[in-house]
């Protein structure tokens, strides 16, 4: 890899992680006045600020620092206790961690600097800034932070630097980082060491000859100096050797370490002493072969060598470890993976699947026990295989929720009302493809709650109500299914309100009077809104419709429930995962269909004196029927003389009946045939057939043909729709 592409891979990793820092950053800045002790948030925001400066800072991203240092100032101020924890405070800080955003945001596009308008934006910001620093403060040289731990430092770290030869040559220049260095505090000493310069004529201009002693004062802790060096540790000599005067304060730190440290090396690091990077590099050393008969060296007697740690620092780690009692637990590790790469593996399983079907098919056909056994054996393998890949594109739903943290505060300004947001179930794992594709549904619910939903303060007053409106984010697993909740304190919605619009633009015809859950379900329709003003959040009637055509592109549901002067509760309910579910097979005639297994309650045979109605007698309970040939116009096999279906059985003349559960309530779909559990690969169908009402996507069988997957809530509500005029005038039978 060249360095040009180094440098780019390098850069980019800087994007995302700066990324996921400015997260946490907006997440602790927007609970900070919600805790009673705020100072971790406050410190985990510091170091979020301080991290992405710093870096900025390795790749010469000057206006990134200029502006970061301004407000990791007045973060610091915050820290030590000079400033406190408000409102307006966090008002600034919020739109500051929005500018880096920007900035990170443009960098990842190819922008290097800022242009006049992010310039423009950005002086304003810091004039926001200035007035909770002093004039000296705002322009002092950043002070950077130690780890949680460290103890308070006085003195000077000395640093002995010799650069890599090549340094030069990789891209690298020693005056830089030096220069950097200087930021984290003052240089007091500089010595320039010239002990490996050749004579003039063997010098090589990109060759690095020069070393360097610093004494640098700053209150920083080791990680910090030695990630000035990051970029070239690998290729050089660093030793960071803390000030003598405190030796006293580490001794102290490492003797109040809780008892599950054990390892000297955790011991050292934990006290802020060593860093990872000198450990692994001392562990490695220990790990080289020695002369036979020798045993190996102590860490602690590497560490001391190579001017890592002073000796009484290893000797009071030593002491610590001797009293530990417990070993400490490894933290776990993760890594990165390309969402790319896991959908390839994802659609690669699919295939497994889908081959898996047709093996087993011909094992069935050829009648060889043994191939169906080993058959069954590699099918379920291929389950597990499936389950775990399909776990590997599981997130946290939490991630999803908190970013509303920052909507629900901005827009409740804008409303003029007092709204908290309530978060539960964030731990709630779905598939990410559904994370992706959730987050504009949620917002406008979200949003209409605050605007339609919740009332201002003085009606609540009136109403008992207390002053702060209270909107909630829920999630929970449920048979097979993920439930999202967006409910709120409000004022419910206006029942008799919603009817009459709808009997205005014909949507209900006039003297129908449909249940409750019909008429907040026409909330839904294009254009429908009974909002008497239009504000810039809503009451155009628009976007209530996108929201259902969005959450049923997922094959999910949304209910409403509401309650007149105590609040709404929108139910959205979405499948796991978009890409593999557990089917039912069954026939129409020659046509193949798959219901999803989460949907089905029972199968059964349809009984001979139900042929002439839509009901039947489910032991004592009404059970609607949807006779799906009729609906999709298909040729049953009673009216067919020859039967092909995949498999070698006997056609049953009689029809049978498969129970599916929708919103609460049974359905029957009658089907001619029954063909088993079929795991189902989701291919979708295509803009071509986005109209089909009722059709959720297909799959392959293993015999080549293609069968289409039943949307059980969309064909439910849809026949429901079209028949419900007639069903309420045709007298209702039920059949023994």
């Amino acid at each position: 890899m060249s360095f040009d592409e180094e440098m780019q891979a390098a850069l980019e990793t800087f994007v995302i992680e700066s990324q996921e820092l400015l997260q946490t950053m907006e997440d602790d800045l927007l609970s900070l006045e919600q805790q009673t002790d705020p100072s971790e948030a406050i410190a985990a925001i510091f170091r979020a600020a301080h991290t992405i400066k710093g870096s900025s800072g390795l790749f010469g991203l000057d206006h990134i620092v200029r502006f970061t240092h301004v407000v990791e100032s007045v973060l610091d101020a915050l820290r030590d206790g000079h400033l406190s924890v408000s409102t307006e405070l966090v008002a600034i800080l919020l739109p500051c961690r929005d500018h880096i955003a920007l900035l990170v945001e443009a960098l990842a596009e190819g922008q290097e600097t800022e242009d006049a308008a992010q310039s423009q934006t950005g002086d304003a910001l810091l004039r926001q800034l200035r007035p909770y620093l002093g004039e000296e403060s705002a322009v002092a040289p950043v002070k950077a932070t130690a780890p949680t731990n460290d103890p308070a430092q006085t003195g000077n770290w000395h640093i002995s630097l010799r650069f890599g030869a090549d340094s030069f040559r990789n891209g690298m220049d020693p005056l830089a980082f030096i220069s950097y260095l200087g930021t984290l505090g003052s240089i007091v000493t500089l010595t320039t060491l010239t002990d490996a310069l050749p004579d003039a004529a063997d010098m090589n201009p990109e060759t690095s000859y020069l070393g360097f002693e610093i004494d640098l004062q700053s209150d920083v802790g080791k990680e910090a100096i030695e990630g000035v060096f990051e970029f070239v540790r690998e290729d050089s000599i660093i030793h960071i050797l803390p000030p003598n005067s405190s030796i006293d304060s580490y001794i102290d730190l490492i003797r109040s370490l809780p008892e599950d440290e054990q390892r000297l090396g955790e011991i050292l690091i934990h006290s802020g002493v060593l860093t990872r990077r000198e450990l692994e590099a001392g562990l490695q050393q220990q790990g080289q072969p020695t002369p036979e008969g020798s045993p190996p060296q102590q860490i602690g007697s590497i560490l001391v060598e190579t001017q890592s740690v002073p000796q009484p620092l290893v000797d009071a780690a030593l002491e610590k470890q001797k009293q530990a009692k417990e070993s400490k637990a490894r933290e776990n590790q993760s890594i990165r993976v390309d969402a790319e790469k896991l959908d390839i593996l994802i659609d690669l399983v699919g295939e497994l699947v889908i081959s898996c079907a047709a093996a087993n098919l011909r094992a069935v056909q050829l009648k060889d026990s043994r191939l169906l056994e080993t058959n069954a054996e590699i099918i379920g393998l291929v389950e597990e295989v499936r389950d775990s890949a399909l776990k590997l594109r599981m997130v946290p739903i939490g991630s999803t929720f908190s970013r509303f943290q920052r909507v629900v505060r901005d827009v409740s300004a804008d409303l003029g009302k007092d709204i908290s947001l309530v978060i539960t179930g964030g731990e709630t794992e779905v598939d990410k493809s559904v994370i992706e594709h959730i987050g504009d549904p949620l917002m406008h619910l979200v949003r209409n709650s605050m605007d339609h939903g919740i009332e201002a303060a003085a009606l609540r007053a009136e109403r008992g109500k207390p002053a702060k409106g209270t909107l909630r984010l829920n999630a929970y697993h449920e048979s097979g299914t993920i439930v999202i909740e967006v409910s709120d304190d409000g004022g419910g919605l206006n029942r008799d309100r919603i009817l009459a619009k709808a009997i205005e633009r014909g949507l209900v015809q006039p003297g129908i009077t449909p249940s409750d859950k019909e008429i907040y379900a026409l909330i839904f329709e294009p254009g429908f809104s009974t909002a008497e003003q239009v504000s810039n959040l809503s009451g155009r009637g628009v976007g209530m419709d996108v929201v259902n055509q969005n959450i049923t592109a997922l094959r999910g549901t949304i209910d409403i429930d509401s309650v007149p002067g105590e609040g709404t509760s929108l139910k959205i309910r979405l499948p796991l995962t978009l890409a593999i579910i557990d089917g039912f097979l069954i026939s129409i005639g020659h046509s193949f269909f798959v219901i999803p297994q989460d949907r089905i309650i029972e199968c059964l045979e349809m009984p001979s004196t139900c042929n002439n109605y839509d009901y039947m007698d489910l032991r004592g309970e009404v059970l609607p029927f949807i006779r799906l040939g009729a609906l999709f116009k298909l040729d049953t096999h009673n009216d067919t003389a020859e039967d092909t279906t995949p498999r070698n059985r006997e056609a049953s003349k009689r029809e049978n009946v498969v129970v599916v559960e929708y919103a609460g309530s049974k359905t029957g779909l009658v089907v001619d045939q029954l063909l088993g559990e079929f795991q189902t690969v989701i291919k979708p169908l295509g803009k071509l057939f986005n109209h089909v009402q009722g059709i959720g996507g297909s799959t392959i069988l293993g015999s080549g043909e293609v069968a289409l997957i039943i949307d059980v809530p969309v064909l439910v509500r849809h026949y429901s729709q079209r028949e419900q005029a007639a069903l309420r005038a045709v007298p209702q039978y039920a059949c023994a």
